[in-house]
């Protein structure tokens, strides 16, 4: 039981120092603080009188455990670290949520970090979540620079690189190739009978590959060499639209445009009705992502779809079954992709 004294002295305490200790709760309890620690962190080493003593102080006094300091002290700690580009990526949310879901049911926290599209951003975050011993990385693209993947390696923590593919990883990965994308693209117009194929692509580390697989497979194909346009990453529906103004003021003509989003996509898509072309007659369209809406747009969007919540599912059993003591695997794991046909093709 928890005395009105000790919850004076608690709150005196509170309004001089403005933060509630694991001193403070053993006091309210009347036992030790080692006590109130094994209470809190490893509830069968005490009693259950004690339990219940320590959580009506911990209660009573608002304490909130420092997870922290106990992850260092303990080398257990229960969150794992997803970083992204950019939040606002929309074709991302299905990797995100499936990772957040499947490793909340096994107790682990997913903390979200914001890389930005320049190395110097990515540096100081990848430095400020090291500080802070993750339990694992969850990283969506590949790491670039020996020095990154060193330091990664050498923190010990499993990681996980998605969204891209490599037959050589920092750790484990589970994703998909660009440029085998940017191929299938090509040959997707090309069976539909399109012969002045262009490629517009946000300007983030994977448009390269994009950029070559779209025009290894344009040369294969015997096409012209495709037009080939980079937009500010991350695109907006705005780029879009200027990107297909781009291509119909340089002339030569184009009769397909593989955008690299669905938010490119549905930029063109409005860019061509403006001008008043036919979709798909005159122009066709094809995104990435297959976004919720792109089947509500008209016409229909035909997009590619990435298989994001499969991807981030296994990303977090590959996680959880390092943290669980299975022994170290190679995991190299292509996801795939599919092009889902609609109005715009």
């Amino acid at each position: 039981m928890v005395s009105d004294d000790s919850g004076s002295s608690l709150r005196s305490r509170r309004r001089s120092t403005g933060q509630v200790t694991i001193r403070d709760v053993a006091q309210l309890a009347g036992v030790a603080a080692i006590t109130v620690s094994r209470a809190l962190s490893n509830p069968g080493l005490v009693s259950e009188s004690v339990r219940e003593r320590v959580q009506q102080a911990v209660q009573a006094s608002g304490y909130v455990p420092n997870l922290i300091a106990g992850a260092l002290s303990s080398g257990n700690s229960r969150l794992v670290a997803a970083l992204v580009p950019a939040i606002s990526t929309l074709t991302l949310h299905p990797l995100l949520q499936a990772l957040e879901e499947t490793l909340d049911a096994h107790g682990y926290q997913m903390l979200l970090g914001q890389t930005g599209y320049n190395n110097e951003r990515l540096d100081s975050v990848l430095e400020t979540f090291l500080g802070r011993r993750p339990a694992a990385f969850v990283l969506t693209g590949l790491l670039t620079g020996e020095d990154r993947r060193q330091r990664l390696r050498a923190s010990g923590v499993p990681v996980v690189e998605t969204w891209d593919f490599a037959p050589d990883p920092v750790d484990m990965l589970v994703g998909f190739s660009h440029e085998d994308m940017a191929r299938a693209a090509a040959r997707y117009f090309h069976e539909r009978g399109r012969r002045h194929i262009a490629l517009l692509s946000a300007d983030d580390t994977r448009s390269l590959q994009r950029r070559q697989g779209f025009l290894a497979a344009a040369q294969e194909l015997g096409l012209p060499a495709p037009k080939v346009h980079m937009v500010k990453a991350p695109a907006t529906l705005r780029s879009g639209r200027e990107g297909l103004a781009q291509f119909l003021a340089a002339g030569g003509g184009v009769d397909s445009v593989f955008c690299s989003s669905d938010m490119l996509a549905m930029g063109v898509l409005i860019e061509a009705q403006q001008r008043r072309l036919s979709v798909p007659h005159d122009l066709a369209i094809l995104g990435v992502g297959d976004l919720p809406f792109a089947a509500d747009l008209e016409p229909a969007l035909s997009s590619v779809r990435l298989h994001g919540a499969a991807m981030g599912q296994r990303a977090a059993q590959c996680v959880l079954a390092r943290l669980d003591g299975q022994p170290r695997a190679a995991v190299v794991e292509n996801t795939g992709f599919s092009i889902i046909t609609r109005g715009t093709t």
